[in-house]
């Protein structure tokens, strides 16, 4: 059987624009002609094994990194978006998507952020009932969106900052399950600012530079004084590099520069409390353990499940893992996925997946071997947690986390131990989002699939009041 064909020219484009070099210069490193590399990076012709082996030797690429499809997040927020009724008109094929995914991915961004505002546009119309000629508040959950995507689709993974994280941990002596006096230390020694106690129990943190203190609710957990602490080390010593970051994402709606520099310093603080090569390989040895990695970190269960999410470095990758937290009405609070699996951008969760379970088996990890509509499987794992501090009369947030993998690599992952990975009937069909998921007799559909054709027969009725096509 034959090899498919690897049409890779944007890739090969952005790797010599990214080296500096002409298309004859890099034809030349390459051992081929310039019309030859012009023709592979307009698509016209494609990438031979020959070729794929020099930029191997020559420029050090990872081919397995270089020659997969690394438009997964991408393919599922295009799809979703042309599963939209407003496209009845057309039916693109998964081909066609690829094509475009792989070729213009700015186009298929466009086309997404297009399909957003008029999505936007279309919920704000529907509330306008006797409320004519009111404000909308719609700004706010756009601004965070418009963040979210942003982490989203570069992967959740932020090399400059990861590994200016990872070199100050070196540097302080940032050991494994000490970091909060390694912290505190290099806070006061470095910047002149010790940690005081907030008087007030709402409070989380606050900085008072005048005074250099700062302020850390006593009663919260010790993962997350520590967390807040890193945040602070991220904020004086990592502006320049967050600044030019944020500034860089193209952000269109006010106050989103600020909410993504928010987000580059949790990121910083994760990735110091949690070293990406030390945490990579305690990954691998406690086989993705979350309590054991918490225990030697010093780190929360969902600091852990959400920087295994982010281990994307480029050449040293772990495991492709999902990520995603959800409160008890069923909203996506957090969600990411180097995995094949992508979660839905509108809409809930599907209800059969066992992230809802979590919340009725508290303090327990829920197991769960599921299967999505494009035939994919994955290991899943969801626990519910609780965020507390400030005592009895103080607000308790509860909510549930999952964190898994494709079947495929649910060997390194002890939650796999005792299940039957070879058993059809062990998996679970899970879907997306009832909106985009075709699954024909699911006893939890909540809507019917956007483009369905809908019958209703009055003489007949089974789990769901209609059938589609």
């Amino acid at each position: 059987m034959s090899l498919p064909k690897l049409y890779l020219g944007r890739k090969i484009r952005d790797l010599r624009q990214s080296v500096d070099m002409t298309q004859q210069k890099f034809a030349e490193r390459l051992g081929i002609s310039a019309s030859y590399l012009n023709q592979i990076e307009n698509n016209q012709r494609p990438v031979s094994a020959s070729v794929l082996l020099a930029l191997a030797d020559r420029f050090q690429i990872d081919l397995a990194e270089f020659s997969q499809g690394d438009g997964d997040r991408l393919m599922s927020a295009l799809s979703e978006a042309l599963a939209d009724p407003l496209f009845d008109g057309y039916s693109a094929n998964l081909q066609e998507m690829k094509l475009i995914v792989q070729n213009a991915p700015d186009l298929a961004r466009a086309l997404i952020t297009c399909h957003q505002a008029y999505r936007r546009s279309s919920e704000q119309l529907a509330s306008l009932d006797d409320t004519v000629g009111h404000r909308m508040s719609a700004a706010e959950p756009t601004v965070y969106e418009e963040v979210r995507d942003f982490f989203h689709f570069v992967d959740n993974y932020i090399h400059e900052l990861d590994t200016a994280a990872e070199a100050l941990a070196a540097k302080i002596g940032l050991t494994e399950g000490e970091s909060a006096a390694a912290l505190a230390r290099h806070l006061e020694t470095a910047h002149g600012i010790r940690l005081a106690r907030a008087s007030d129990p709402m409070l989380i943190r606050r900085y008072d530079p005048s005074a250099e203190l700062l302020y850390l609710n006593a009663y919260l957990p010790a993962a997350t004084r520590s967390f807040q602490t890193a945040f602070q080390i991220a904020e004086l010593e990592t502006a320049a590099i967050v600044d030019r970051i944020a500034a860089g994402a193209g952000f269109r709606s006010p106050g989103a520069t600020e909410i993504c520099r928010v987000g580059l310093f949790n990121y910083f603080a994760g990735a110091l409390m949690l070293p990406y090569q030390t945490f990579l390989g305690a990954a691998k040895e406690l086989r993705h353990d979350l309590e054991l990695l918490s225990a030697r970190f010093g780190a929360s269960i969902e600091q852990v499940a959400h920087r295994l999410s982010t281990l994307q470095r480029p050449g040293a990758k772990g495991i492709p893992v999902f990520f995603a937290r959800i409160d008890r009405a069923g909203n996506i609070t957090k969600r990411h996925s180097a995995a094949k699996l992508q979660f839905a951008r509108f809409g809930g969760a599907c209800p059969l997946w066992n992230v809802h379970q979590a919340f009725e088996s508290t303090g327990q990890f829920i197991r769960q071997l599921a299967e999505t509509p494009d035939g994919v499987r994955y290991l899943s794992v969801a626990t519910e947690l609780t965020k507390a501090g400030g005592g009895f009369n103080a607000p308790h947030r509860r909510y549930a986390i999952a964190v898994g993998c494709e079947v495929t690599y649910a060997g390194d992952f002890v939650y796999a131990d005792g299940l039957d990975l070879t058993s059809r009937s062990a998996y679970d069909p899970i879907g997306i989002s009832c909106r985009i998921c075709e699954r024909p007799a699911c006893p939890q559909r909540s809507v019917p699939p956007l483009k369905a054709g809908l019958t209703v027969d009055v003489n007949s009725r089974t789990i769901l009041p209609y059938s589609f096509s």
